[in-house]
């Protein structure tokens, strides 16, 4: 059964406290781990001349390391007992953008860690309007959205980030679309650290009860992604179709913002650490600090989807070749949705030779994501999701993050959704 914490975006500076004390605990006991590991692992090679060398973390060297566990452990319980005593007067300071922007960043690389011990500062999944989580019950639903429409958009942000970063460079999408098309906004805050099919699955549970406490019909429901957040969707609407969960079939609209679809090569070649270090005994047992990348971050890797893509890896046994591989199931995009992708290439001059681009040799990309995965090419027919060149479009000079604020990007969102009869 999972352990109830607080979550950091509702709460605020005493659960950061309580949060970075169990984290810094945590980093010492893990130092701690790693230098008895190499003492370890060199005491263990043979000697000049064949022979083995006593190994003196068995001993008395051994109790010590234990002895500073124990220590760190203790005065980290102390430390934890005193914030939490002190968490409710610096609860009463409001919530920062900065400091959201700061949790989500950390969440996005050690979210997992944090979600497996319970830490405070673990994000929990919610879904928000203003920056305030909805609650649950058509009752309240309806007193926090009085002007709830039939038409729902969901915005997911990616790796790192969190719901109230979509304003972005003065623009915010989701009220955009609320003020020009009369959309009602919801936007899906969430652990970016977490493993993607996790979060897949959780988003779709809360898409179902959110539809079922709407307080008025719901005629139209779209997602718009971007980046990590169109994995995330994706999975999501996979996980409905598994569960015969009713609001996939209220899904008209899945709309991509740079989704690495097909993977991001930057943490493929991040992977190349963990295979080097690892050559020498010496060095293998600082392969751990490679791993640092949380498993979200991996799941970038390829693109996965499933729990059978990263659990795959997850065996310790396989080679390195092994874990470098792709081995994700396809999974094709949700029948009878209408998908759209947008990618954007720093290249400020390849634009005067996009007629004759081919779909084989695509520009440059955002800085994080290829062109091609973002649009979803794959040579492989299984993983290719064939998105039609009208429901396409790849701007020219814009960087990953200029996705979240470009008017050309919203007037692009804009057209796509309008009534199904006017959008191509």
């Amino acid at each position: 059964m999972p352990v109830k914490r607080p979550d950091p975006s509702a709460t605020s500076y005493g659960s950061d406290l309580r949060g970075i004390g169990r984290l810094t605990i945590d980093a010492i006991t893990g130092v701690t781990d790693l230098v008895e590991s190499v003492h370890a692992t060199i005491a263990a090679l043979p000697g000049p001349l064949g022979a083995p060398v006593y190994d003196p973390t068995r001993g008395l060297t051994g109790q010590v390391y234990r002895g500073v566990r124990g220590i760190t452990r203790l005065v980290g319980g102390a430390l934890d007992l005193g914030f939490a005593q002190l968490a409710p007067w610096l609860d009463r300071i409001d919530s920062l953008p900065q400091r959201e922007a700061a949790i989500s960043a950390l969440n996005g690389v050690l979210g997992d860690h944090l979600d497996a011990t319970a830490n405070p500062l673990a994000i929990d999944m919610r879904l928000c309007s203003g920056g305030r989580p909805l609650p649950s019950g058509r009752k309240a639903l309806s007193a926090a959205l009085p002007q709830a429409g039939g038409k729902v958009v969901v915005l997911v942000h990616g790796l790192c980030m969190n719901d109230r970063q979509w304003r972005w460079n003065e623009h915010d999408y989701g009220a955009e679309l609320a003020r020009d098309e009369g959309w009602t906004p919801i936007y899906l805050r969430y652990n970016s650290g977490r493993h993607i099919s996790l979060n897949g699955r959780d988003f779709s549970a809360r898409l179902e009860r959110l539809l079922r406490d709407w307080p008025v019909p719901v005629e139209r429901l779209a997602i718009v992604c971007h980046s990590m957040g169109g994995l995330v969707a994706r999975s999501a609407c996979h996980a409905a179709a598994q569960a015969g969960q009713g609001w996939i079939d209220k899904l008209d609209s899945l709309v991509f913002l740079g989704t690495p679809h097909q993977g991001a090569p930057l943490e493929r070649a991040g992977s190349w650490f963990d295979t080097v270090i690892q050559l020498s005994p010496y060095t293998a047992p600082f392969a751990r600090l490679g791993k640092i990348r949380s498993a979200g971050i991996q799941d970038l890797r390829h693109g996965n989807l499933l729990d059978s893509d990263w659990r795959a890896h997850a065996d310790r046994k396989r080679s390195a070749a092994d874990a470098r591989a792709d081995t994700r199931t396809p999974v094709p995009l949700p029948q009878g949705v209408r998908s759209y992708a947008i990618a954007v290439s720093t290249d400020k001059h390849a634009a005067r030779d996009s007629g004759d681009q081919r779909r084989d040799d695509p520009p440059s990309g955002d800085g994080l994501v290829p062109v091609a995965s973002a649009l979803g090419y794959h040579r492989d027919p299984a993983f290719d999701l064939r998105i039609p060149k009208s429901r396409q479009w790849l701007g020219y000079g814009l960087h990953h993050l200029d996705l979240l604020g470009d008017a050309r990007v919203y007037a692009q969102l804009r057209r796509w959704l309008k009534p199904p009869r006017a959008a191509k």
